[in-house]
Parts: C-alpha cells; sequence; structure tokens
C-alpha cells in the first residue's frame, strides 16, 4: 500500500549538435549527461554552463508539458500562472534567446571516426 513509488518522469534536452545531452527530472535535476569526447577539449566553465543551459531547457520543456496535462485537466489560466507554469511562446523564447546567447559554434567540422 504505502510502499508505492511515483513513476520517475525524464526529460531530456541536447546541444544543438547533439554533441552534449541530459537526461533530467521535472525540476531539471542530471540524472544522466552524455558528452562527445571533443567536447571536453572546451572551457570547463563553458562546458559546465552549458550542461547546466540544457538542464534548464529540459526543466521548461517539462513545465510546458504539466501546464498542458492541467489545461486538459480543467485548470484555470489564472491556476496557471499562480503556479509559476510558463506559456509555449514563453519557453520558446527564453530557448531562443539562450541559445543565441551560449550555443557554441564548433571547434572543428570534422569529428573522430
Amino acid at each position: 500500500m504505502g510502499d508505492e513509488q511515483p513513476e520517475l518522469v525524464e526529460w531530456t534536452a541536447s546541444s544543438r549538435t547533439g554533441s552534449i545531452a541530459v537526461r533530467t527530472t521535472e525540476q531539471g535535476l542530471p540524472l544522466g549527461i552524455s558528452v562527445e569526447p571533443a567536447e571536453l577539449k572546451r572551457d570547463p566553465q563553458e562546458l559546465a554552463g552549458e550542461v547546466l543551459r540544457l538542464c534548464k531547457t529540459a526543466a521548461n520543456r517539462a513545465a510546458l508539458a504539466r501546464r498542458a496535462q492541467l489545461e486538459e485537466a480543467g485548470a484555470t489560466q489564472e491556476m496557471l500562472s499562480l503556479m509559476g507554469l510558463p506559456t509555449p511562446e514563453q519557453v520558446a523564447r527564453q530557448e531562443l534567446t539562450e541559445e543565441a546567447e551560449y550555443e557554441t559554434e564548433p571547434v572543428s567540422w570534422l569529428r573522430q571516426v
């Protein structure tokens, strides 16, 4: 009875090139991080910033899915606003802004085979 654990919902986000990917909880806490070896040559602060940005992206997408779920269940826009759940427009705008600020161009177009 009381031993049942709620199912863990996971969300993912990856860099434009796909060389960095994160798997997070609904709150954006990382469960797994995948980094291609070439990315490890980057400045550690930049790499950490990219991982954090991707965790935020995954959390925002999870919040957007939660909003849609609650809307479907009949929650009003006022209730959703009070919960702090973002709109699709807010998530899209934030992703575009962060991508423009933090996304880096590949150091080389050549990849190891």
